[in-house]
């Protein structure tokens, strides 16, 4: 099922479709709406990829206020590895994933082609939330947060996939399908020939994958390019400079 997009003031977001528990809320952030200019605009959330400073904090106290979160999401310096840390000591860690058992604790990865991946507990207990290019992938970002979850001994997980490059237009060397095939043999199907010796790989068909390695069978999500959809989503394959998207999920406090 394709998620529909929202908005609300200023703002355009994509809410996932999936079976979270009532409390656990989530979106992807739409490059509309923002204040940066060109070629960052509008809405770019990254304080890394050359942008003003006061433009992205800006665009990040809107995100706050639209969406009505109920706190400054916990940012990381994203590396493209398999590390995942816990959201009290994310704020600014170098990692690739963080998670929470807190409430009122907003988990956020930043994207402009690689994969957001979410997940969460079936019981509402924690909720994570991933980025996963296709280094994260091949070394085991997807792992990593489905342990981190496990540890805190919520149960079975549910998982979202976020806004990525589709495999129409994610072509990568043959070291890269290598790098997959040597940890898991049966994912040749995530890879269709491209020109010059080249592959078109499929970061969701091979996050299913992970995530069903780990148990987890209950995924959503996976229906959107980033790309393609260029008036919605910020591509740095596309347009190479570029701003980023995030990726936020949370538990909302109990009412008294």
């Amino acid at each position: 099922m394709k998620e529909g997009l929202e908005h609300t003031g200023l703002l355009e977001w994509l809410v996932p479709a999936w079976d979270a528990p009532s409390g656990v809320r989530a979106l992807t952030t739409c490059r509309q709406g923002g204040v940066s200019r060109p070629p960052y605009d509008s809405l770019n959330l990254a304080a890394h990829v050359g942008d003003a400073p006061p433009a992205v904090a800006e665009n990040r106290a809107r995100l706050v206020r639209e969406a009505g979160l109920p706190a400054q999401p916990r940012w990381l310096r994203q590396v493209h590895g398999a590390v995942v840390v816990e959201a009290s000591r994310a704020e600014n860690a170098q990692a690739d994933g963080l998670f929470t058992c807190d409430e009122n604790v907003v988990c956020a990865v930043l994207t402009a082609d690689c994969l957001p991946l979410l997940l969460c507990t079936r019981d509402g207990r924690g909720v994570a939330a991933l980025h996963c290019g296709w280094r994260g992938l091949a070394t085991g970002i997807v792992e990593a947060g489905v342990a981190a979850l496990a540890a805190a001994g919520g149960g079975a997980l549910l998982a979202w996939l976020g806004p990525a490059i589709g495999p129409q237009a994610f072509v990568v060397g043959d070291e890269v399908r290598a790098s997959f095939l040597a940890r898991d043999g049966g994912c040749a199907g995530a890879f269709r020939p491209a020109a010059g010796g080249r592959w078109h790989a499929d970061l969701y068909a091979l996050a299913r994958r992970r995530l069903a390695a780990c148990g987890v069978t209950s995924v959503s999500g996976g229906g959107w390019c980033t790309w393609r959809a260029r008036e919605h989503f910020f591509s740095h394959r596309r347009d190479g400079v570029t701003g980023r998207m995030a990726t936020l999920i949370w538990k909302e406090a109990h009412a008294p």
